[in-house]
């Protein structure tokens, strides 16, 4: 057999057994990529069909012609003298079949039927030329199943492992991406869900989360990551019995990359304590998490419905003095001693947003000392309210409008209801706050150009008044809750909100 008409039945028990791919899917293949050439070389307007012969190890071609007394296609059509020399018992309404000898190897039959049904069929011109398309097009074919089979069979197996850990070797690098040999498939780590400062070299294990298994046609199928949250968590599945086991549960996490994680845990059983469990006997289990993760820092904190608990653990290291929820902005002010301001914070803000991120609510945290400033100031603004006395302005400070952020988000008729305030002064005090705050906006912007131009600009004049002690309040509130922080913070710091699968 020629080299360019290698025995298909061969070639395709090999491969079927190598890449574990039916033989039919080659078969139908083949017959179909054959037909598809065929009717470009010979014209779409002929009735062909393409037949794998297993015994021959190639695709038979063939065309079929109908009889006619009235021929108005001869591409389809013969008339009656015609297929008189094929069949002299044809009649109108039959089917001919002629076979096409397309490959290199059956020149004599061709030459044969050439002179035999030549001028019926017209194809002498186009079978050299054919044989070579058949034979490219058909090796085609074959690598293309080959490689749909393997990406099938590769997305099969993984589509139901989106969402797991899995562990690999690192192949090679493309553009800042790396590739993971994962045994029975290559996956990607694209350079976006790499930690920062992470590195690696070829031959080098690779732990990585599933994010996502497509089907694209080209490029690779299985996407690792990381940087996704969920993958702190899949850590812990692994490290920590009682979370696989549902006793423990990670009710949120939050998550800097390559810096810091957040995870907030909670218990199903009363004699559990989820914290400990998760941290481990000496710290043992949450250090192979922070191992695997490069020194990542972790905090894990006890989750609470209480959200003023909740966010005094998230927050932590920090000390909380006063919680203040405003429920229908979503958003939870915390005050802090001066001391404790830069470590509520954290490093370039990441305290406070991983804690925001954790709990799913904005969270503005203030000095004591700038408080009392801003009490000061609003008292004396304050004063200039007509039938608003001094022992209801340190009531209005009570129940956490204690700004004029404070008081313009209230509405008017929230205040009005607060005993001995009517609508005419709740007006008044919302316009005073406007007021303050155009002032305070005026104050900043000058401040800014001072500093820029590099000169110190002298502290803003305070109004000396006596400015009442923050306490923490548990009377009810107009829409502004004030939460009492009434436990200890735990050990460790808080941690970060985990989305659900």
């Amino acid at each position: 057999m020629p080299a360019d008409s290698p025995n298909w039945s061969e070639v395709i028990d090999l491969v079927s057994r190598e890449k574990g791919i039916p033989r039919e899917v080659f078969i139908e293949a083949l017959e179909e990529a054959i037909l598809k050439a065929a009717k470009k070389v010979f014209g779409e307007e002929r009735s062909l069909e393409a037949a794998f012969s297993p015994d021959g190890g190639q695709v038979e071609l063939f065309q079929y012609m109908k009889v006619s007394e009235v021929v108005e296609n001869p591409m389809v059509e013969l008339n009656m003298d015609d297929a008189a020399k094929v069949d002299p018992e044809a009649q109108p309404g039959d089917e001919l079949g002629f076979q096409i000898f397309y490959l290199e190897g059956d020149k004599d039959k061709a030459r044969e039927e050439d002179m035999k049904y030549g001028d019926i069929l017209q194809l002498q011109t186009y079978r050299k030329a054919f044989g070579r398309i058949a034979a490219q097009t058909a090796k085609h074919v074959v690598l293309q199943k080959v490689q749909e089979a393997e990406r099938t069979i590769i997305f099969n197996e993984y589509k139901d492992r989106k969402g797991e850990l899995v562990t690999g070797v690192a192949r090679r690098f493309e553009k800042g991406n790396v590739i993971v040999d994962l045994g029975k498939a290559e996956a990607i780590l694209p350079f976006k869900e790499q930690c920062p400062r992470e590195s690696y070299r070829a031959g080098d294990r690779v732990q990585a989360y599933v994010k996502d298994v497509t089907r694209e046609p080209k490029g690779h199928q299985v996407i690792l990551s990381r940087t996704d949250p969920r993958f702190v968590v899949k850590l812990f599945e692994k490290e920590v019995p009682e979370i696989y086991e549902a006793i423990v549960k990670i009710q949120a996490v939050a998550r800097e990359p390559g810096e810091r994680t957040k995870l907030a845990v909670t218990s199903t059983d009363s004699d559990v304590d989820p914290v400990g469990a998760c941290v481990g006997m000496k710290g043992s289990r949450v250090q192979a998490v922070v191992q695997e993760l490069r020194g990542e820092k972790i905090d894990i904190i006890p989750y609470s419905i209480d959200l003023a608990r909740y966010v005094c653990s998230a927050i932590a290291p920090a000390q909380v003095q006063r919680v203040l929820i405003d429920e229908n902005n979503h958003q939870i002010e915390l005050i802090v001693g001066d001391d404790q301001l830069s470590l509520a914070i954290g490093r370039r803000g990441q305290n406070v947003k991983l804690a925001s991120k954790l709990l799913g609510w904005n969270i503005e945290i203030h000095g004591e000392s700038r408080i009392q400033e801003m009490k000061a100031r609003l008292k004396v603004d304050l004063a200039r309210v007509e039938g608003l006395d001094e022992s209801m302005v340190e009531y209005l400070f009570k129940l956490g409008y204690h700004s004029p952020d404070n008081l313009l988000n209230a509405d008017e008729v929230e205040l009005a209801a607060i005993p001995g305030i009517s609508l005419l002064m709740a007006q008044g005090i919302q316009q005073v706050s406007y007021e303050l705050k155009q002032k305070l906006k005026t104050e900043a912007v000058a401040a800014a150009v001072a500093s820029a131009a590099g000169v110190v600009a002298p502290p803003a004049p305070v109004p000396v008044a006596e400015a009442p002690v923050a306490e923490v309040s548990t009377e009810a509130q107009p829409e502004t809750t004030v939460a009492q922080q009434t436990s200890e913070q735990p050990e460790s710091e808080p941690s970060v909100k985990v989305p659900e699968e």
